[in-house]
């Protein structure tokens, strides 16, 4: 996989921004296409690189192609994929050092966090970056309960080995996802507060929080049970 690996540096070095990458390895593009948990380091390292090179706009493609075996030509493109192995040593600054570690661990973290689609923060923060505090501690902390799902209403019961609540409007479990935007009783006050009766939670708690959030939790009596 390296050759992808040298090529993509070298692509983020270019002027263009689009870009085919040919390969007759199809268990590496498989294991690009299909990472895993157990995903080989070189992978989500390309991964990474790659991630970081969308960021910047740029368009890559990876394609299959039949081995070089009996075609025309074969010597020279294999002498010019192993070139790409050629590994460059050449000092660099600590801060350099320092501030490669530092962007490398955070990529490989969203690549890890970007295969946790199941997780419910997910789907709220898709992007680990660090969101701003809110001026006002108890909110900050209330806020922060609303994004992970933990609040004391929705989750008492484990402590105290209680039945689950349950909405019983709608006869599911009571959420933090249900309460803010599905259930069908808050329906009038979402389109007060919020103009939509089904809004989306990234709007509502997501990194810029809706002003009217805590408002809107106050008039519905939740706010004590956060």
């Amino acid at each position: 996989m390296s050759p992808f690996f040298l090529a993509l540096e070298r692509i983020s070095d270019l002027l263009e921004h689009k870009f085919c990458i040919y390969s007759d390895s199809m268990s590496a593009l498989e294991a690009l296409s299909h990472p895993q948990n157990g995903t080989h380091p070189l992978a989500l390292d390309i991964l990474c690189l790659l991630q970081s090179l969308k960021a910047r706009d740029f368009h890559i493609l990876f394609c299959w192609l039949p081995g070089h075996v009996g075609i025309q030509g074969n010597e020279l493109a294999d002498t010019a994929a192993k070139t790409a192995t050629t590994s460059w040593q050449q000092p660099l600054p600590y801060a350099d050092i320092k501030k490669f570690i530092s962007h490398h661990v955070h990529n490989l973290w969203q690549v890890s966090w970007d295969l946790q689609i199941s997780n419910k923060l997910h789907s709220i923060k898709p992007r680990i970056t660090l969101w701003p505090a809110l001026s006002v501690r108890e909110l900050d902390v209330r806020m922060t309960r609303l994004r992970i799902g933990h609040t004391r209403f929705t989750h008492k019961h484990l402590l105290f080995g209680e039945r689950v609540p349950r909405c019983n409007a709608c006869h599911v479990d009571f959420t933090v996802i249900h309460i803010l935007t599905e259930c069908p009783l808050f329906n009038h006050h979402r389109l007060h507060f919020f103009k939509t009766s089904s809004p989306n939670i990234c709007d509502l708690v997501g990194e810029h929080p809706h002003p009217n959030i805590f408002i809107f939790l106050k008039l519905i009596a939740f706010y004590p049970f956060i």
